[in-house]
């Protein structure tokens, strides 16, 4: 029978190894699965890339995480913003390296990366730091410039609802980067604020089909 529900915290981040890349799923401080990141923290682990859209609030979830020199790398839109501290005492420090990307761009990447789509031309950023280093190119008379899919190793997203085969619906924005995170990572492990019964969800309502999801864990 097939079940994706995992026991608790500790069972559903299992596995995560130093060196992975990981996407954390969130729109401010709407869909983060806070307690994921958190659980993250005893894993010990280092020289992580970490693919969110913001870097963090106050000292806890993903912040928590950085806090404890996990992470490398982060590529994001909006590392600065009202509580993200951690995030600029560590750079500020030069502990951590960051990527910025239009958000536009941010999540056409993440959706590339699901697709298997090699890379696309975008005028977004043309002609400013953000394209240096990157192809350039002249289209219809303006320029673009060529950006990368974005893939992961795990996915980590929060959803309100999931079922034993892994289909999971969202409250609002917290469906914002949570559905195409799951169909861009290797592994998709979903905090949720309840697991239902088979059918609970109702089929035209479930936004990310079980497929895209290996692990379900109820929030505590």
């Amino acid at each position: 029978m097939l079940d994706k529900r995992v026991l608790g915290l500790e069972q559903a981040v299992a596995g995560m190894f130093d060196g992975a890349t990981i996407m954390v799923s969130g729109f401010g401080e709407t869909g983060v699965p806070t307690q994921l990141c958190e659980a993250m923290v005893g894993l010990g682990l280092r020289d992580l890339t970490v693919i969110s859209n913001n870097a963090g609030y106050g000292r806890g979830g993903l912040a928590a995480l950085m806090a404890t020199g996990a992470v490398r790398r982060i590529v994001c839109s909006f590392p600065i913003s009202p509580g993200s501290l951690v995030f600029e005492e560590l750079y500020a420090a030069g502990r951590i390296e960051l990527e910025l990307v239009p958000q536009g761009t941010f999540s056409e990447r993440i959706r590339a990366g699901a697709a298997g789509v090699g890379g696309f031309f975008v005028r977004t950023a043309a002609g400013t730091e953000l394209a240096e280093g990157k192809e350039q190119r002249e289209i219809d008379g303006q320029l673009h410039v060529l950006e990368k899919p974005l893939k992961a190793d795990f996915a980590l997203v929060k959803a309100r609802h999931g079922d034993r085969w892994g289909n999971l619906d969202y409250h609002s924005a917290a469906r914002s980067l949570g559905p195409v995170m799951a169909s861009a990572a290797r592994t998709t492990i979903a905090q949720v604020q309840r697991i239902v019964e088979l059918g609970d969800i109702h089929p035209e309502h479930v936004i990310t089909p079980g497929i895209f999801v290996h692990r379900v864990v109820e929030e505590s």
